[in-house]
């Protein structure tokens, strides 16, 4: 995760943070399934529910085999 931090008046303000998940998965993995959920994620998070629309949060997704 990072987070972009602005300076508003006089106060450090959090304006954007990125979530990157890092997945193993086996070969066999669907695709449609994991991108699916990371679709529709966000809106079940309680973290990202407490935060957006004030602060713009991306997530994105690194998938690796073993």
């Amino acid at each position: 995760m990072e987070a972009e931090v602005e300076q508003e008046r006089h106060a450090l303000v959090i304006k954007r943070i990125r979530v990157r998940y890092h997945l193993r998965v086996d070969d066999g993995a669907d695709r449609d399934t994991i991108d699916r959920v990371l679709g529709f994620h966000a809106r079940e998070c309680p973290i990202y529910r407490s935060l957006h629309p004030q602060i713009e949060i991306d997530t994105s997704l690194d998938l690796t085999t073993p």
